[in-house]
């Protein structure tokens, strides 16, 4: 019996290997992404600490790319999801992928708020707080969660939550810093008038919770992770 015609508007579908080909492919571009969106964040943050215009600019200039990597990666998952119908594995590593990509593409808008930050700020208050180590351990979850993707390693993925807790705590003991100092110091019109000290504090309790909330999305990179690997929704909430 021959095969059955194709409808003229039906794709055939790809051959195994090219199809695996692809699995491999999205892997690596997911992972080239969490590569461009992590330097996009260290820049930020090293323009945040240097106040320099320049490098700011560069962060927000750069989040074009960041959105035209994520519209090709959202292509190439619903072509993967409409012309293959994947099912188990492939499908929850492709859903997985997808969700990740997303919430990268959220880290890099947060990343670029660091660079509008840097050219409205032209002076470090309460320098007590230290931004800089809250960014590192962000950058660090960012950077394990996605090794946790590559490897597909479970065990970090709980890691991963875990050091969610330690930012978390780090950013509220900041923001309580901020505003008991807010306080406690008196104001000295010498600095600025009470308009800037304000606009100060609250560029700085955003940078905060834009860092907090970096952390989240890497928990939820590990989470979609978990799922993906052992189709387990237990850090998905």
């Amino acid at each position: 019996m021959s095969a059955p015609a194709l409808n003229r508007d039906q794709k055939p579908p790809m051959p195994r290997k090219s199809y695996q080909e692809k699995l491999d492919e999205l892997r690596e571009n997911v992972l080239y992404m969490s590569e461009v969106v992590a330097e996009r964040l260290r820049t930020g943050l090293t323009a945040l600490e240097q106040k320099d215009r320049e490098m700011a600019m560069e962060v927000i200039e750069g989040d074009a790319e960041v959105n035209q990597l994520y519209l090709e990666l959202e292509s190439d998952c619903i072509d993967l999801l409409a012309l293959q119908q994947p099912v188990a594995g492939d499908l929850r590593f492709i859903a997985s992928s997808f969700k990740i990509i997303t919430d990268l593409e959220r880290i890099a808008d947060l990343a670029t708020n660091l660079g509008t930050y840097t050219l409205d700020a032209e002076r470090d208050v309460f320098p007590e707080v230290d931004v800089q180590e809250i960014g590192t351990v962000t950058l660090e979850m960012i950077e394990e969660a996605m090794a946790a993707y590559a490897d597909e390693d479970s065990d970090a993925c709980f890691a991963i939550a875990d050091s969610d807790e330690e930012l978390d705590g780090m950013c509220e003991a900041a923001s309580e810093a901020v505003v008991r100092d807010l306080i406690e110091t008196e104001f000295d019109a010498r600095q600025g008038s009470m308009e800037e000290l304000m606009q100060d504090v609250s560029r700085l309790l955003l940078t905060i919770r834009d860092l907090e909330r970096v952390g989240d999305h890497a928990v939820n990179i590990a989470a979609r992770t978990l799922y993906m690997v052992e189709n387990s929704d237990e850090l998905i909430y």
